[in-house]
């Protein structure tokens, strides 16, 4: 047994050498704090969408670095799994995006206010958070054109999904299914190619509603080399 006088000196010491290490410890993550976040990264854009967060309490619904609410998706890494397209699309009009299903209130943020949000939710996807949060178990993604065009109606509906576009795999397969991967919101494509010709849809892709005016699709911000791309892309869907 300890006498009085050594459980003294040894609570002291251990609580001198605790103290001691959670300075370190503190030190340590302020110094690595700047590199962690890319700091240099956050730009006034991202810092007028981090404002433009905190002012709609957006995490009254959503949850960002594990802090926050559940009621609706987990958005740190938002940017990568769904990228700009889609996330510029949901925050101006929710109610196209998903009719009939529980949306999320359109604010009615103008477009550079929407663009200020995109930027945060960039920046907040690049923080380094050790691991966090876990990415789900995937097929790992090709680049497009792994498969040449003529051996594509020969691949597995889940290979040709895997070497699709990135704007198809973030934008349009978040409504859209192909070989049995994506949503349900909107009708699968497998044959998609054998409705629709490449022309009629860059049509569509451009504006859904100049074609069919009664169509639930909504117009997404796509870039003509999306379209272009996209196009190519679903006019090769003919089925297995």
């Amino acid at each position: 047994m300890l006498t009085k006088r050594a459980a003294k000196t040894f609570f002291i010491a251990g609580t001198v050498a605790c103290f001691g290490a959670f300075i370190l410890l503190t030190i340590d993550t302020v110094r690595r704090v700047p590199k962690q976040t890319n700091a240099a990264n956050l730009n006034e854009s991202a810092i007028r969408g981090k404002h433009l967060w905190d002012r709609n309490n957006c995490m009254g619904c959503h949850t960002l670095f594990g802090e926050g609410a559940y009621y609706a998706p987990e958005l740190t890494k938002v940017y990568e799994r769904r990228g700009p397209t889609f996330i510029t699309a949901m925050i101006k009009d929710p109610e196209r995006m998903y009719p009939g299903r529980r949306q999320m209130v359109n604010y009615g943020f103008k477009d550079s206010e929407i663009a200020d949000l995109v930027a945060f939710l960039k920046w907040a996807g690049e923080v380094d958070l050790n691991g966090f949060p876990k990415k789900p178990h995937l097929a790992p993604a090709q680049a497009p054109g792994a498969i040449p065009p003529s051996n594509l109606s020969k691949a597995s509906g889940a290979t040709v999904a895997a070497v699709a576009p990135t704007t198809f795999q973030q934008t349009c397969m978040a409504c859209h299914a192909l070989g049995g991967q994506g949503g349900s919101v909107g009708p699968a494509l497998d044959t998609i190619g054998q409705r629709m010709t490449k022309d009629q849809l860059v049509l569509w892709l451009r504006d859904p509603a100049a074609v069919r005016p009664n169509t639930q699709m909504p117009k997404l911000p796509l870039a003509e080399a999306d379209i272009e791309q996209l196009s190519t892309f679903l006019a090769q869907q003919k089925g297995g």
